[in-house]
């Protein structure tokens, strides 16, 4: 998924709104049209007794490069 600057800065802040005010949730959904679309991505907290379905690797690595843990 390709991201302008104010991309970020856009999702920062629907992170950041629904991070305080619990009750709300926000999408992102491509245009269906371009190569690699996202479909449609909601984003919502997660309640304690939900199981966690999200994993957000980190920065891209180049051939040979690891990251300790």
């Amino acid at each position: 998924m390709g991201l302008s600057s104010s991309d970020i800065d856009r999702l920062i802040g629907l992170l950041q709104m629904i991070k305080a005010d619990p009750d709300q949730h926000f999408h992102a959904t491509s245009d269906f049209v371009g190569k690699g679309g996202i479909g449609k991505i909601t984003f919502y907290i997660q309640q304690p007794e939900e199981a966690d379905n999200l994993s957000i690797d980190g920065r891209a690595l180049g051939v040979g490069e690891s990251i300790a843990l």
